[in-house]
């Protein structure tokens, strides 16, 4: 299989952080990028050689932005399968909109998952406020709501503590379909971020412990620090789903581990994934790197981790008093400061992260993440 070799010029559907730090690792391999979404003067579109703003409906641009690229690959998964089908007419498109339009949408992506043999959280697809209160009763409380499509960072998910509140959750999530997952009394949450390339090789990354804050990813710790046993199970049900999907690019698969010590798939995500970002600094290849290396059909790097690490986020939420203190956190000599370039800091909006190194990589990145509270006195 012929590679699309350094010089060449990948297209990213989406543009935010994800993509810039694949447009950094793009280029620092000698490749150009040109990102296309509905904004502009975005993360990715800060470091990409082209930045073109139209709408994803737009599918004559789509079809425009395929022609000018080799190869397209995604940051985001809720692009819209049109979109990816357009550009699919002019360029590869790595991973396919096959895997997209299965891992957009939660009923797919679970009844697939179910179908496969692969575990998953006992759920059931509801479309009406009856089918909700059936599942409830199907399922038992606590159980979560969740809607099925274009849902991220927590958005659409309500807990149901008793059947009392099946209506309100329903009418929370805005009536749109959904699925109701059994609770999860949970150990921790898991994760592994894995490659596939064009010749089927395969490679992964340590397991990264997940610990989140308002239903968003806060604190990533890796290696997990789990038995082995574990982490050999995350990794092959990994492979599968890579396998089963003939995914060409990256794919992160989330996990809940039971307190029993039983690996259940919570959702999929077929692209760089948040719990990867300390790959950037910690190993060989990065995930972002990894990513480009698949798609372009080059042979995987190395995913050897050099240090143990953490990664934690920095949301908009630090902004509420002023500028963060940036020197104080960049004072932690083992910690890495990574800001994505958005203009307009909100609450829970990810502004950046910081990567810590070392063995006692949670603490010091807990702590340099504290520090940016404190505000300098000049």
């Amino acid at each position: 299989m012929k590679c699309i070799a350094p010089g060449a010029t990948v297209g990213v559907l989406g543009s935010g952080q994800l993509g810039r730090m694949f447009a950094i690792a793009a280029r620092r391999m000698g490749y150009r990028v040109h990102t296309y979404s509905p904004e502009t003067d975005t993360p990715t579109g800060q470091v990409a050689d082209v930045e073109i703003t139209a709408p994803y409906s737009d599918l004559d641009r789509v079809r425009e932005f395929a022609r000018n690229v080799a190869v397209v690959t995604f940051e985001f998964e809720n692009v819209p399968g049109e979109a990816a089908e357009a550009a699919a007419e002019y360029a590869h498109v790595r991973p396919a909109g096959s895997v997209l339009h299965t891992t957009q949408n939660r009923a797919r992506e679970k009844s697939y998952l179910q179908a496969a043999g692969l575990p998953v959280t006992p759920f059931t697809p509801v479309e009406t406020l009856e089918e909700v209160r059936e599942a409830v009763a199907k399922h038992g409380c606590p159980c979560v709501l969740k809607i099925a499509g274009f849902g991220y960072d927590g958005k659409g998910q309500m807990q149901i503590p008793t059947p009392e509140h099946a209506d309100a959750a329903w009418d929370a999530i805005g009536r749109n379909p959904a699925v109701l997952e059994t609770y999860v009394d949970f150990e921790c949450e898991l994760s592994v971020v894995a490659a596939r390339g064009l010749n089927r090789e395969f490679a992964n990354y340590h397991p990264g412990r997940n610990e989140h804050c308002r239903h968003i990813l806060d604190v990533t710790v890796a290696p997990a620090g789990i038995p082995r046993r574990v982490a050999t199970d995350a990794i092959d049900i990994t492979r599968s789903v890579l396998e089963k999907l003939d995914v060409v690019g990256v794919l992160c698969v989330e996990f809940f581990l039971t307190r029993d010590h039983r690996l259940l798939i919570n959702e999929l995500a077929p692209r760089p994934h948040n719990s990867g970002h300390f790959t950037f600094d910690a190993c060989i290849t990065s995930q972002f790197e990894q990513q480009l290396r698949a798609v372009c059909g080059l042979p995987l790097g190395s995913t050897e981790q050099l240090r143990p690490a953490a990664m934690a986020n920095l949301l908009g939420d630090l902004w509420s008093e002023g500028e963060p203190d940036w020197a104080a956190a960049c004072a932690f000599r083992d910690v890495k400061l990574h800001l994505y370039g958005k203009t307009e800091p909100r609450p829970s909006r990810k502004m950046g992260h910081l990567t810590a190194l070392g063995t006692d990589a949670e603490q010091i990145v807990r702590r340099a993440r504290n520090a940016l509270r404190r505000r300098s006195s000049s």
